[in-house]
């Protein structure tokens, strides 16, 4: 299955990939601070919550519209590994994000614990997009339709569901202009004048990393 049979479309993939890399870096610098406590910081941003919130949307929609279908072609073949390679990454992941959450709130505990088990997570979920950039996504393109994956992206648009006002602003913060440019031009007219009247403004007046800085 090394030969891709469908050229699909993946701008929003690796836009969502690269949005969750940036946030990473975000989370590890916050981790490391050392002129306040991080864990203070992280309580507080919305930043953490967006990440939490969006991954698991993510990796919910991939199990369910990407690897669930591909496990059923591939359920006598060779590559059904790499699919359950993939699933097994995903489920790694939530007990890290639930790891972090406890050591933001545990108050007995300094810095360091948070900072091992941000290390963790940014290890897990860097190596996890890497490796289906490298290997998942080829077998993607070589077994599914793009019916099949134009189901996912409405799968994904379903359960980001009412929270796109800051989901699409998350997305494109940090985006090429040419990404930027392909994501936004398949919006409808009135998400496209939302996003750049009202939503990508509300989204930078957080601060979603920096709570404390206005």
């Amino acid at each position: 299955m090394s030969e891709a049979t469908h050229t699909l479309d993946m701008t929003m993939m690796f836009a969502v990939h690269d949005a969750l890399r940036r946030d990473l870096a975000q989370l590890a610098r916050v981790s490391a601070t050392t002129d306040d406590d991080p864990r203070q910081i992280l309580r507080a941003a919305v930043g953490w919550e967006m990440f939490k919130s969006f991954l698991r949307v993510h990796h919910t929609s991939e199990d369910v519209a990407v690897w669930g279908p591909m496990k059923t072609r591939l359920a006598d073949q060779p590559d059904r590994a790499l699919l359950d390679a993939m699933e097994a990454e995903h489920a790694a992941i939530d007990p890290l994000l639930d790891a972090v959450d406890a050591a933001i709130a545990d108050r007995e505990s300094g810095p360091q614990r948070l900072g091992d088990v941000v290390d963790a997570l940014y290890l897990s979920v860097a190596g996890h997009l890497r490796h289906e950039e490298d290997e998942g996504l080829r077998l993607v393109e070589s077994v599914l339709t793009p019916g099949q994956w134009a189901a996912f992206g409405q799968d994904h648009r379903n359960r980001v569901g009412a929270d796109s006002a800051r989901y699409l602003p998350w997305l494109l913060q940090g985006a090429s202009p040419e990404t930027v440019a392909a994501i936004l031009g398949r919006m409808p007219e009135e998400i496209k004048r939302a996003y750049a009247t009202e939503w990508r403004a509300e989204y930078l007046d957080v601060r979603p990393w920096n709570p404390r800085i206005r």
